[in-house]
């Protein structure tokens, strides 16, 4: 898909710049949290 074809269909439809957004949001935060959980403590 071309950028222009992108901003095209983002410009007819603004709601989804939102759930693109959102969606990136919390993929981001879902990396940092798994990737906090996977740490391991070394000891006894």
């Amino acid at each position: 898909m071309s950028d222009d074809k992108v901003a095209a269909y983002l410009a007819e439809h603004p709601k989804m710049t939102g759930v693109l957004f959102t969606m990136m949001l919390l993929l981001s935060q879902a990396g940092s949290a798994v990737g906090a959980a996977s740490m391991s403590t070394a000891g006894p």
